[in-house]
């Protein structure tokens, strides 16, 4: 992950921004960049992934141009083919195409042009305007504020880099652009263009061969690479269709508490399957609490299940980092929206079930897709998402709702029978029931948080959150540990979330008052 700041207010406070641009650091310690220019100050902070030399460095700056982006362009050779003849590139990197390529075609066609994870911000000094783009996932952060003073705007990877010296920080919202002062969206991937009502064997060869291709296009990289392997289904394929494509054992890295991890032996059998280089980080219940403000200062926010499943992903990449070279890791995140967590066994239509995964689609970026960026950019860390592959999640969505409800016995069937008979994974692993993350990593990581809540709060305190906090109410102790912490970075900021991430609880048999799937009576034999 890389890390910037804008700010279009020239004569604004520079120590301000500066602090501002030191609290990114962590994402992207390889070059600092840090420049007043007409159109404002700018801050970088390179992570170093595609050339790692000097000519990859930003703000790229070209004929009146300035650009600043995370983000990773997996289209780039195809865009550099179209643009060379007009263009002299400099560099080896991916993002070094955006500046021709919006002289080419402009903003709007240029960000829908891109198939990348990216979050940008781009200076035109010829018609002497600021814009600014965000992935359709929303896999790369953005946030957006106005300066205190002059009112301007102003943009950063992370909110914590604006909160300094901007007023009214929000999100930047996933699948849009700004462009003359206005937002405008440009691409809802959770909204499908049609509806494929394939038979099954055409719906699985076409998502196998969609994430393969997702896995693949990831694989390029000038430096290097490792896997986060759960046991889970999801990291499991990852890890499964890059081993089949890369020549020597990839590095595999699992994570659990020191007592009942249930993933750590499930991501053993398949390292053991794969032939990974494979390593277990084991985490105590000391690790666990000693790092719960970090991991909320890094989060930013007070949600309770992102909160407890990004404690053992930030553990796990902290070892990455201190003790390998690896700098990009591929994870497993965004297929549970598409097709299905434990609770959407409950949903009583298709319809119900398609828009309950629109919606987790559209709010990935405040749950499990805002995890995986700050557990691995807190420790200069990239991370790329192959379920999150912009073809990948337009034909997941595409498909039947009706063939995506778990009418199999078994949920997220679809993706299983993808790779069923195919040699990727042992059956044992392919058909397990999913186990909710933070609980994976053992149930007794979650046991701690609770009980370290309890005493630390009394009944009095849980109901006096009600007038304390009026928006997000915690209603747990647990939840009112993290709000408190939250506010302690943050105060008066915590509409950055929407709500607490929990089941549809208008439907039967998901009205429980936590979070993890351990509530549902369909948990069965998850977990174990």
């Amino acid at each position: 992950m890389c890390g910037f700041v804008f700010a279009s207010e020239q004569q604004m406070s520079q120590p301000d921004f500066k602090r501002g641009y030191d609290n990114i650091f962590h994402r992207g310690p390889d070059h600092q960049s840090l420049t007043t220019e007409e159109s404002g100050l700018w801050g970088f902070h390179r992570l170093s992934i595609m050339d790692l030399s000097n000519n990859g460095n930003q703000p790229f700056k070209h004929n009146g141009y300035e650009l600043i982006c995370n983000g990773e362009v997996y289209n780039f050779e195809e865009l550099k083919a179209l643009l060379k003849d007009k263009f002299e590139f400099k560099s080896d990197s991916d993002c070094e195409v955006l500046i021709p390529l919006y002289e080419r075609v402009g903003f709007e066609v240029m960000v829908k042009m891109l198939d990348a994870e990216f979050a940008l911000v781009l200076f035109d000094k010829h018609g002497d305007q600021v814009m600014a783009a965000r992935d359709p996932i929303g896999i790369r952060p953005m946030f957006y504020g106005y300066e205190k003073q002059s009112g301007k705007i102003a943009f950063a990877s992370e909110a914590k880099a604006l909160v300094e010296f901007c007023r009214d920080v929000q999100p930047f919202p996933p699948g849009y652009y700004y462009q003359d002062g206005k937002f405008t969206r440009y691409n809802d991937i959770a909204d499908p263009k049609m509806v494929y009502d394939h038979d099954i064997p055409t719906i699985a060869k076409n998502i196998r061969e969609k994430l393969e291709s997702a896995v693949i296009k990831r694989l390029h990289a000038d430096a290097p690479l490792g896997f986060l392997l759960s046991g889970g289904l999801d990291s499991s394929l990852v890890c499964a269709i890059a081993q089949k494509n890369l020549s020597k054992p990839i590095k595999t890295f699992a994570v659990g508490m020191e007592t009942d991890p249930i993933d750590l032996k499930y991501a053993k059998e398949v390292a053991d399957f794969l032939g990974t280089d494979h390593t277990e980080v084991i985490m105590t219940k000391d690790d666990v609490l000693n790092s719960l403000e970090k991991v909320i200062w890094h989060l930013e926010t007070w949600d309770i299940t992102t909160v407890r499943a990004s404690i053992g992903m930030y553990l796990v990449c902290k070892y990455i980092r201190e003790n390998t070279n690896l700098k990009v890791l591929l994870t497993g995140e965004v297929s549970d929206e598409i097709f299905g967590y434990k609770y959407t066994d409950f949903a009583p239509s298709a319809e119900a079930f398609q828009k309950e995964a629109q919606k987790r689609i559209r709010e990935l970026y405040m749950y499990d897709v805002l995890r995986a960026d700050r557990c691995l950019a807190a420790n200069s860390l990239e991370a790329r998402v192959p379920f999150g592959d912009l073809d990948f999640v337009d034909y997941a969505m595409s498909i039947n709702p009706e063939k995506k409800m778990n009418v199999y016995g078994k949920g997220k069937y679809l993706l299983r029978h993808a790779f069923e008979g195919m040699d990727y994974l042992p059956d044992s692993i392919l058909m397990r029931e999913k186990a909710a993350f933070s609980d994976a990593v053992g149930h007794s990581m979650v046991d701690y948080l609770k009980a370290y809540a309890e005493e630390k709060y009394t009944d009095r305190d849980l109901a006096s959150a009600k007038s304390k906090y009026t928006y997000g109410t915690p209603f747990t102790k647990e939840s009112l540990l993290y709000r408190d912490i939250f506010e302690k970075f943050y105060p008066g900021n915590a509409g950055w979330i929407k709500d607490f991430w929990m089941p549809n609880k208008e439907w039967e048999g998901c009205n429980v008052n936590d979070p993890s799937a351990r509530v549902l009576g369909n948990y069965g034999d998850s977990g174990k």
